[in-house]
């Protein structure tokens, strides 16, 4: 391990100054090999460079990774080393949406985990804090600045994370190393140093493992003459049912907000007859290159025409990224909040077949109505950071609510 961690730091350098230079001169040695360990490598690399949807997008150089991390992975002496070693492969391709189904404890989580920051002026700082999770609990703030992650420097912290085999360099990638390094290990605990408002001297601020409280799939409020759906999950089956039992009670509201904040995802064919509720005739809302356009399935028979608003946050992703996008091709909605979590494929799950070990990738590259990559979407209303975003969303839907009854044919 300690000639391995030295190799890394030789195709890292010191600083992100010189993150994402070429990587030369990678070839190894392979050792004696486990062919079953060999396999499941080639298996997993050859079906990333046939089926993955991003390389044109990316730095990476595939061929290099290959190179690269294939002694490292057959050189593993336990099935949790090997699939270490594929998370890092994997890593290389800096995409949260592609990863090892259940990495091993103390290998790098797929960042953003509860903090999103961002690197200016040599100074990491908080852009969000995702709500109800240890970095809230411990009070950290956006503005704060991140000094050290477990005892690194930052500087040094995101260098050890950057993918090793870059072409060129990609301010993604350096995104994705800092983010990386204050989303810690899996199974871990975390410390970072913080400075916080101007303050001359920094604070230690301990994150510490914890579950959060469980939340349900949908659940539903009113507030004044308006009514608020919050879905966390597009995973349940029992959702659709829930949200139209929902609509049923806000039937008289002049307005609904829908929040898909914290929402991790889920199945499109939750999503697709929740936006069904909302139109009635049939309409694309989404192109998919692979599947050349996909159209909304069961229609709902008493459509929802009051306004609509969509809140969204860093830590929306996936099919709650899709959601919003769908929602406003269909010209039912408008988006309230900060930028998404940027996953712009629909993915596929691979098993390998001799160590079993599961993963998914990016495949099918999902775009709106208009053909804009969903990875670039932005709110139609963008909230700041550490604003309320149901407050604007709210204000946001009251402004809806009075063009709406502007534009309503008066009575004689």
């Amino acid at each position: 391990m300690a000639d391995q961690v030295l190799d890394r730091r030789l195709f890292c350098g010191a600083t992100l100054a010189s993150m994402s230079a070429p990587l030369l001169g990678i070839e190894r040695a392979e050792p004696a090999r486990d062919i079953s360990l060999e396999q499941d490598f080639d298996e997993l690399w050859e079906t990333l460079a046939a089926r993955y949807c991003f390389f044109g997008e990316k730095a990476t150089d595939w061929d290099a990774v290959r190179a690269f991390h294939r002694p490292l992975a057959l050189a593993a002496t336990s099935l949790d080393a090997f699939a270490a070693a594929l998370g890092r492969m994997l890593h290389e391709l800096y995409d949260a949406h592609t990863h090892l189904n259940d990495a091993p404890e103390g290998t790098p989580r797929f960042p953003p985990f509860d903090l999103l920051v961002e690197r200016a002026r040599d100074v990491t700082r908080v852009v969000a804090v995702e709500e109800s999770s240890a970095a809230a609990a411990a009070g950290l703030r956006p503005g704060d600045e991140i000094l050290a992650a477990d005892g690194m420097p930052m500087d040094e912290a995101a260098a050890s994370l950057l993918p090793r085999c870059l072409s060129r360099r990609d301010r993604a990638a350096d995104a994705y190393a800092w983010n990386a390094a204050v989303a810690g290990r899996r199974g871990r605990p975390r410390l970072l140093l913080v400075r916080s408002g101007g303050a001359c001297s920094p604070r230690a601020v301990p994150l510490p493992l914890s579950r959060r409280a469980p939340e349900p799939d949908l659940s539903f409020a009113r507030r004044g003459d308006v009514g608020t759906i919050r879905i966390s999950t597009f995973g349940e089956e029992g959702t659709v049912a829930r949200f139209d039992a929902a609509l049923s009670a806000l039937k008289d509201t002049r307005g609904l907000v829908i929040d898909v904040r914290r929402n991790g995802g889920g199945d499109t064919a939750i999503a697709r007859p929740i936006m069904g509720r909302f139109i009635d005739a049939r309409r694309p809302y989404a192109r998919m290159r692979r599947r050349q356009g996909a159209g909304l399935g069961p229609f709902w028979t008493e459509h929802v025409e009051a306004p609509v608003v969509v809140l969204c946050d860093a830590w929306s992703a996936s099919m709650a990224e899709g959601f919003p996008m769908g929602m406003r091709g269909l010209g039912r909605a408008r988006i309230v909040g900060t930028p998404m979590m940027g996953l712009g494929a629909a993915v596929f799950a691979i098993r390998l077949d001799r160590t079993g070990i599961q993963a998914q990738y990016s495949a099918e590259p999902v775009h709106d109505v208009a053909d804009r990559p969903r990875w670039l979407l932005r709110p139609d209303v963008e909230v700041a950071p550490g604003q309320d975003i149901m407050a604007a969303g709210l204000a946001e839907l009251h402004r809806l609510i009075d063009l709406a009854a502007l534009a309503a044919p008066r009575r004689p």
